[in-house]
């Protein structure tokens, strides 16, 4: 049986909100989500995020446009977007330990898109915890813990080994797909045999 589609994001990406809501409808199978930094992706191929440039303002409306097609709620921005989402990608990569890495990324997603909450700050993070059913009393050891940290390290070195150059990004079998718009081409990749 093939491997499931992988799926890499970062929290503090609009796209990937995008991407992580619609992603199972779409390719007609729950992909593997997999946390990685979209910091060191950024330093690695030596250009940052949209939201620093010129093209800010486009992409807020392309983003609210898309979420509003897709039938998802209007956007609420946190205050201060982008955040460092460093905490919130290791209790990301925490949950997926623990089996709710998707449960965790939508719960985050729609506090920061929704809510418009900041997930740089790690009392919003903990409330995302205890909304994907995780023991939120364990955040703040679990994200200090050297393992889970080098976890993190390696999987976002394993995703731009594999040609993650952004997110949301789609692996199917040894492709790439990057961006949300492009789920329906990572969907038809699953049905070739």
């Amino acid at each position: 049986m093939p491997r499931a589609p992988i799926l890499y994001f970062d929290l503090g990406s609009p796209y990937s909100y995008l991407a992580v809501e619609r992603a199972p409808s779409v390719l007609g199978v729950d992909p593997e989500l997999e946390p990685i930094l979209l910091g060191a992706i950024f330093e690695r191929r030596g250009h940052g995020s949209w939201a620093h440039t010129d093209d800010r303002e486009w992409n807020i409306a392309e983003v609210e446009r898309r979420a509003a097609a897709y039938g998802l709620p209007p956007v609420r921005w946190p205050p201060g977007w982008p955040p460092n989402t460093l905490q919130a990608m290791r209790v990301a990569t925490w949950a997926k330990r623990h089996g709710s890495v998707r449960e965790l990324a939508l719960a985050a997603y729609r506090r920061a898109f929704v809510d418009g909450l900041d997930l740089g700050d790690l009392e919003v993070v903990v409330d995302v915890a205890a909304d994907a059913g995780l023991p939120s009393g364990e955040v703040r050891s679990a994200i200090a813990e050297p393992e889970l940290k080098t976890a993190l390290r390696n999987a976002t070195e394993a995703a731009w080994e594999a040609g993650v150059r952004g997110v949301p990004s789609m692996r199917v079998g040894s492709d790439v797909y990057f961006g949300d718009d492009r789920l329906t081409e990572a969907a038809a990749a699953l049905r070739i045999p």
